[in-house]
């Protein structure tokens, strides 16, 4: 099963999935590609960090299952490859949840939403963005939110980690049970 973990930057997909892969031993977490710098504190495995020619040769190859730019960086994950029979887990944003879903149509597709702009914000400050990243980041929230409705996504308002991070489980439990 594919399992799209979506929504804005700041609104805790990183740390709701961590948690999930972390209590689940039938998840398997795909790692995304990036072109943009770590940010301060950040683990050197929250990402593959490439530089832009990398990551456009990678593109040119047909090796990713979605990729878009944000924010004059590129983002992409590339086409999953579990070593076993775990459940596929992907963190991304809502442009490239929507590229997933056209090519999976049955994937379990989950938005996170921020309880508000200003939680939002200070998760951001939190994780190291600049102050002028942060805001640019809030401004397209809004149209990610809506554009992850718009495709069907199932809402969670991650307003409670432990909650959250329940919910995401019992939808994963249901969609299970439901293949069998």
């Amino acid at each position: 099963m594919l399992i799209v973990v979506s929504g804005p930057g700041g609104v805790g997909k990183g740390t709701v999935v961590a948690r999930l892969v972390e209590r689940d031993p039938g998840l398997w977490l795909s790692r995304s590609w990036t072109t943009r710098e770590p940010r301060p504190g950040e683990s050197p495995d929250a990402y593959t960090f490439v530089d832009r020619p990398t990551f456009e040769a990678k593109i040119a190859d047909g090796g990713f299952l979605e990729h878009a730019e944000f924010l004059g960086n590129l983002y992409g994950t590339p086409w999953p490859d579990a070593d076993d029979d775990r459940d596929v887990v992907l963190e991304i944003d809502v442009q490239g949840a929507g590229q997933v879903l056209d090519r999976a149509p049955d994937a379990l597709f989950i938005l996170l939403e921020p309880p508000s702009p200003e939680v939002q914000a200070e998760r951001l400050r939190g994780r190291g963005d600049p102050p002028e990243q942060a805001e640019r980041r809030i401004a397209v929230a809004q149209a990610e939110l809506a554009e992850g409705r718009r495709l069907g996504a199932i809402r969670i308002v991650n307003d409670d980690l432990e909650r959250t991070v329940a919910e995401v489980k019992r939808l994963i439990a249901e969609a299970r049970a439901a293949r069998t």
